[in-house]
């Protein structure tokens, strides 16, 4: 599928103005399922009944509703929807740059390609490079289907990739949940800690997005293929169940990272570039292991 322009307009930043279109960054690869009757095949509709009288309601007899702490509803109309509306201007407006640092991600949400208009290419490019330089994301404001967004506009290899943001009001408070408090009762012993920083160590590696992969997906693709090529017996192996049971802390990290170097010596390409060769002096991470092995016996 060709991707569509999702927005177009301009970054606005000072008295300087960037035309630019918007592309979405993502491409979901979701496997959709309709609903059947199961004797006939046919395709299951919905009809939108009230529930006074199960009767058929046509559109213009539909208004929205919000529903109060008492049940009472307050109807908006759609006149009153536009009015509060945002403007829908055609500008992306940068409040201000911050370093890349200082954004949680947990604020991020969907992600999107801006690209320039062929005519006013060499300002677009001087951002990037000048954002890319100064490791800066631009904090903006636009509205996007009758919707304002915040965004962050960020510097990717001479591009620019503008993602939507979640406001503060919308992140869920960690003390909300509880199950945090008891943390600053534990005590992590050291031998504990040194095994955990040596599994980390062992699993050290550089991020390739395309070794993690949708296996239910494929799973899941695989038997509706086989199914409709007449394979009727096919069937999809259900994933392992994790085990509940409790296991000493110290002996399961000891079995992580021996498995994990054991995975290394097979797999050598995981530990990167900086794993030495045969006669090279060791890395930091080998001539830590016998400082581990001796705070582990000591124990």
């Amino acid at each position: 599928m060709v991707p569509r322009v999702i927005w177009k307009g301009s970054i606005s930043f000072g008295l300087v103005t960037i035309p630019v279109q918007l592309f979405s960054a993502v491409s979901r690869k979701t496997v959709r399922f309709n609903q059947l009757d199961a004797e006939t095949g046919a395709r299951v509709r919905y009809k939108k009944v009230s529930s006074a009288d199960d009767s058929e309601l046509p559109p213009e007899r539909i208004v929205k509703g919000y529903e109060l702490p008492s049940g009472d509803y307050v109807t908006v109309t759609e006149a009153e929807f536009e009015q509060l509306a945002p403007i829908a201007a055609r500008t992306i407006d940068i409040d201000a740059f911050i370093d890349l640092a200082d954004i949680d991600p947990v604020f991020y949400d969907s992600a999107y390609h801006l690209v320039p208009d062929e005519a006013t290419a060499k300002p677009y490019k001087l951002l990037a490079e000048a954002m890319g330089e100064a490791n800066k994301v631009g904090i903006c404001r636009f509205v996007m289907r009758s919707k304002q967004h915040l965004a962050a506009i960020r510097p990717v290899d001479g591009r620019l990739m503008l993602s939507t943001m979640v406001h503060a009001d919308e992140l869920v408070a960690p003390d909300e949940l509880g199950g945090f408090d008891s943390l600053g009762d534990i005590e992590v012993d050291d031998r504990e800690t040194a095994m955990a920083r040596q599994l980390i160590a062992a699993l050290e590696s550089d991020f390739e997005p395309g070794r993690y992969t949708d296996s239910y997906r494929e799973a899941l693709l695989e038997l509706i293929e086989r199914k409709a090529s007449g394979d009727t017996t096919a069937t999809v192996a259900a994933p392992s169940p994790s085990s509940d049971t409790v296991v000493d802390l110290m002996a399961a990290l000891e079995a992580s990272v021996a498995a994990a170097k054991e995975a290394r010596k097979r797999h050598p390409a995981v530990a990167g570039e900086g794993a030495p060769a045969a006669g090279e002096a060791p890395t930091a991470e080998a001539a830590s292991e016998p400082e581990a092995e001796q705070v582990r016996r000591s124990a």
